[in-house]
C-alpha cells in the first residue's frame, strides 16, 4: 500500500502551487538554448550547472507528483469525536508549571514548529494523538514534562 501524505486544504494548495512554479521554471529553462558542450574533452561548466539544475527540478517534480497521487485530506471529525486529539486539531496544553502551549497537529509535510504546527510523527504529536480534554500526557525527552490537555479545537479551512 502506498504511503499517505496527510495535508490540510491549505497544504494541498501550497504543494500544487510549488508544482506549477517548478513546471514554469523548467519550461523557461528548456525553452531557451542550453549551454553548448565545448569542443574539447572537458564539459562546459555552464552546461554542467544547467544539467544539475534541470535534474533537481525533475526530481522535485517527481516527488510532488508522488505526493499528489497519495494525498489524504485532513478533515474535521464528527462532532462526537472533536474532543479527541487527531490530525487537524489545535491543542492547548498546560505544563505542570502553568505554562500554556498551543499546537496544531498536522502531517509531516506541513509541520513547522515556528508556526505552531507539529507533525503527528513528532514525539509530542505521537503522545497527544487519541487523548482528550482533561487527559494528562507525559513527554519523556531529556526532561520529563507532564502536559494537561486543556482544549481541542478543529478549525480547518
Amino acid at each position: 500500500m502506498a504511503e499517505k501524505f496527510y495535508l490540510t486544504k491549505q497544504g494541498i494548495v501550497k504543494i500544487k502551487k510549488e508544482y506549477q512554479d517548478l513546471k514554469r521554471i523548467k519550461i523557461a529553462k528548456t525553452k531557451g538554448e542550453s549551454p553548448r558542450i565545448l569542443h574539447s574533452e572537458d564539459l562546459n561548466p555552464e552546461y554542467l550547472s544547467f544539467r544539475e539544475d534541470l535534474s533537481f527540478l525533475e526530481t522535485r517534480m517527481t516527488e510532488i507528483e508522488h505526493i499528489l497521487k497519495n494525498i489524504e485530506l485532513i478533515k474535521i471529525p464528527p462532532k462526537r469525536k472533536r474532543n479527541i486529539v487527531n490530525l487537524g486539531a489545535t491543542v492547548t496544553l498546560q505544563e505542570s508549571n502553568g505554562k500554556i502551549n498551543e499546537f496544531m497537529i498536522v502531517g509531516t509535510l506541513e509541520a513547522n514548529p515556528g508556526e505552531g504546527k507539529i507533525s503527528s510523527e513528532s514525539p509530542i504529536g505521537k503522545v497527544l494523538l487519541g487523548h482528550k480534554i482533561g487527559d494528562k500526557v507525559t513527554m519523556a525527552s531529556p526532561v520529563k514534562v507532564i502536559y494537561k490537555i486543556k482544549k481541542v479545537v478543529y478549525r480547518l479551512s
